[in-house]
């Protein structure tokens, strides 16, 4: 037992840490130090043969998926691409009311992301738009947030069969599956955040009206209106318009789901034909590439990070104790594998990084427990986007920043809808994986 409090105890300092600004890179090599501290660890061996094992499996499981993911959507990005689909999306979907420009941004921001776009090309492609509209419409910037995290950090991640998202991707390597694999379990929790989230958006957005919010009466955080985070950077430039625009994400998804081609292949195949297909749009074209290339390696060293310590983690007694309490939970081993995914994910604060520690040290034991793969790929899949958003994940804080927002601001809005309402959508997506798996 002391063994798991040690757990909680660097859990605790994890999170702390990650608040006051530090680095995951820093943070999760020092909490691994305390873990093994107090659990009495042979301190060089266990940074050489359990953290560095867990950091290097999963960089060289994952790092050409992030570097390719990473390039394509630099091409996006800086093609001009995303911004053209999210222009489009919006003036399709309209304005006509508060919670319509609400619905619009979630629409964009998920179209974007299952169309393979980083969640973080999508920030500064929708900003420039987003801001204008919510002072027109009157509306508190503080929503954004709820429109934002729905559209990129739920069902297009981990829910929608088929989403390039590599929390669709990881689970992979060690079941044997496909990116539809467990297609109508997804399908339900899809069904169901989308309509707890909108309720949300609505119930915010009348709270906010009953406190007399404007878009000029809340302060809009100073960095909010800084140019350097919102200048259209595509002002005077010529776009590609929305048929080449759309060429490189749709090959995307018809390579992945409709003709089964390999994840890595189709993601190569997707960057040559991107780079082709949008190469006289792009002003300084070796920045786009060197960038493009090195924007996959900050993530990927994070999640692997996270990974280390997760694996720091797993060899302690404590975790032991961890897996026989999650065991213990009564009925379909469903249930405790969820329980068990979304735990690890709040653990690390990256659903990526707990995916990755529980496909690692759970696979086994519930495949010989006769789980049905799919169902095990879909259910671990939803589990890892949950706890996973609690205010030390590295995405939050980097949207708030870039938003010009604080946790005090609107990290209610990030809690709700990327934490709390994925949870209640697992319900019903859980009783169609025990029921028809």
């Amino acid at each position: 037992m002391w063994s798991l409090i040690t757990i909680l105890i660097s859990l605790i300092l994890l999170v702390v840490l990650a608040m006051r600004g530090f680095t995951i890179i820093v943070i999760a090599p020092a909490v691994s130090l305390v873990v093994m501290l107090l659990n009495q660890m042979p301190i060089l061996e266990t940074f050489q043969d359990v953290y560095m094992s867990g950091f290097i499996n999963y960089v060289k499981n994952y790092f050409l998926i992030f570097l390719f993911a990473a390039m394509f959507g630099k091409f996006m990005d800086d093609s001009g691409a995303a911004r053209t689909i999210a222009q489009y999306l919006l003036r399709v979907l309209g304005k006509k009311s508060k919670l319509r420009v609400l619905i619009s941004i979630m629409v964009v921001c998920a179209f974007l992301t299952y169309g393979g776009v980083s969640l973080f090309v999508v920030v500064f492609a929708i900003l420039p738009i987003a801001k204008p509209i919510f002072k027109e419409m009157d509306i508190p910037w503080h929503l954004f947030i709820a429109a934002f995290f729905t559209g990129i950090a739920t069902f297009t991640m981990t829910m929608l069969p088929g989403t390039p998202a590599i929390q669709n991707i990881i689970p992979i390597t060690y079941l044997g599956t496909t990116v539809t694999a467990g297609a109508w379990i997804g399908l339900t929790a899809t069904v169901a955040v989308i309509a707890f989230n909108i309720w949300y958006m609505k119930y915010a957005l009348k709270k906010s009206e009953q406190r007399n919010e404007t878009y000029a009466s809340m302060k809009n955080l100073e960095q909010s209106d800084d140019p350097s985070l919102t200048a259209d950077k595509y002002a005077n430039k010529k776009l590609p318009n929305l048929f080449v625009s759309l060429t490189p994400p749709l090959l995307l998804l018809l390579l992945l789901n409709v003709f089964k081609v390999e994840v890595l292949y189709t993601l190569m195949i997707t960057v040559v034909i991107t780079s082709l297909v949008f190469w006289r749009y792009i002003d300084a074209k070796k920045k786009t590439l060197n960038i493009g290339a090195t924007n996959a390696v900050l993530p990927i060293i994070n999640t692997s990070a996270d990974v280390g310590y997760g694996a720091v983690i797993a060899a302690t007694a404590g975790f032991t104790v961890f897996q026989d309490m999650i065991a213990d939970i009564p009925g379909n081993p469903l249930v405790s594998l969820y329980v068990a995914t979304t735990l690890l994910a709040g653990i690390t604060g990256s659903s990526s990084g707990g995916l990755g520690i529980a496909m690692e040290t759970l696979t086994d034991t519930y495949l010989k427990l006769g789980v049905n793969p799919e169902a095990f790929h879909r259910v671990a899949s939803i589990a890892s986007g949950g706890l996973d958003a609690l205010p030390h994940n590295g995405a939050v804080i980097t949207t708030l920043v870039v938003t010009g927002l604080t946790h005090k601001d609107a990290y209610k809005h990030v809690f709700v809808t990327a934490v709390l309402a994925p949870i209640i959508a697992a319900i019903p997506a859980l009783l169609v994986a025990i029921t028809f798996y």
